[in-house]
């Protein structure tokens, strides 16, 4: 007599664990693509006449690029974030960590070309020099002015973004009520310079032999793209990228753990960071804006505080 098959058996602790990780990544899977963007809300769940909270694609110089526009209300000034890289999309970032600004500006977060959403793949790489990235933020700046009836903007840039902000400042003062850069460029190539020493000192002085090697091995500046990454990768293991507790991925992780980014954008951010800086870096890495010291606008620059104040009880 054939026995009749064995009933449900119980999974074991490992298959489960399988199971549960196959449904989290479905979940993220059919998740990736869906990002949105809080509207601004009064106590009672309201929307706030007047605000504005939408992400959008624009035609930029024959090219589609996304827009966010945040803001209570829309007569605020209006402020022009550009971001970083070559092609490192921070909008995610500055909404986890100036979202205040909101509050008294309406913020345009800009994705630049071949940068975030706003990279393709099929982007020919002769509309990639520093002369198109200003032409694309001039189209920017008037599309804002027109849409909300703006004389003026204000740029704030950061890292890459200040090459942008400076350059176009200083050609079109009649269009920028006050430029502010942080992390500011200024002579690409003495910076190179003072990164690469600066990691192969850390290296020597902390015994690191795998660090001296490899910068040794890519020798200083000026470098390629894969030296440059090599060279910035250690500048960061030694502290001197980030302060306090930050780092690359912790960055990445709150970039993802705001409602307008999902893996896509992950996925979108390594894409775009390598192809704008494969089309930009030697014309990005030779920049020189010393020469630029005349402004016929406000100018500021912001960078961390090192002083420590202590306050001693009376």
């Amino acid at each position: 007599m054939i026995p009749p098959p064995p009933g449900p058996q119980p999974l074991s602790a490992q298959r489960r664990c399988w199971r549960l990780g196959l449904v989290v990544v479905v979940g993220l899977l059919l998740g990736a693509g869906c990002v949105h963007t809080a509207l601004f809300r009064d106590a009672q769940g309201h929307v706030v006449p007047g605000s504005i909270a939408t992400m959008e694609y624009a035609m930029i110089q024959g090219l589609p690029q996304r827009l966010w526009f945040r803001g209570l209300n829309t007569t605020h000034p209006a402020l022009l974030l550009l971001h970083g890289g070559p092609g490192i999309s921070e909008a995610p970032l500055f909404r986890r960590y100036q979202a205040a600004l909101e509050r008294h500006f309406l913020i345009i977060y800009w994705e630049q070309r071949g940068a975030g959403r706003s990279f393709r793949a099929d982007i020919p790489p002769t509309t990639m020099p520093i002369a198109q990235f200003l032409r694309d933020l001039d189209a920017v700046v008037d599309l804002v002015r027109r849409r909300f009836g703006k004389e003026q903007v204000v740029l704030l840039g950061h890292s890459w973004g200040t090459a942008l902000g400076t350059l176009y400042t200083y050609q079109h003062p009649d269009k920028v009520a006050a430029y502010v850069g942080t992390g500011q460029v200024v002579d690409m190539r003495a910076g190179e310079r003072l990164s690469y020493d600066f990691a192969l000192a850390e290296a020597t002085r902390r015994g690191h032999a795998a660090a001296r090697a490899a910068l040794q091995a890519i020798g200083p500046p000026p470098h390629s793209v894969d030296a440059m990454l090599t060279s910035r990768k250690w500048v960061e293991r030694f502290g001197g990228a980030f302060h306090g507790h930050l780092s690359t991925g912790r960055l990445i992780w709150a970039a993802l753990m705001t409602d307008e980014a999902s893996l896509v954008d992950l996925v979108k951010f390594g894409q775009g960071n390598r192809f704008s800086l494969t089309h930009l870096w030697g014309e990005f890495s030779q920049l020189d804006l010393a020469p630029y010291r005349s402004f016929a606008v406000p100018l500021f620059f912001l960078g961390p505080v090192r002083t420590k104040l202590s306050l001693a009880a009376k």
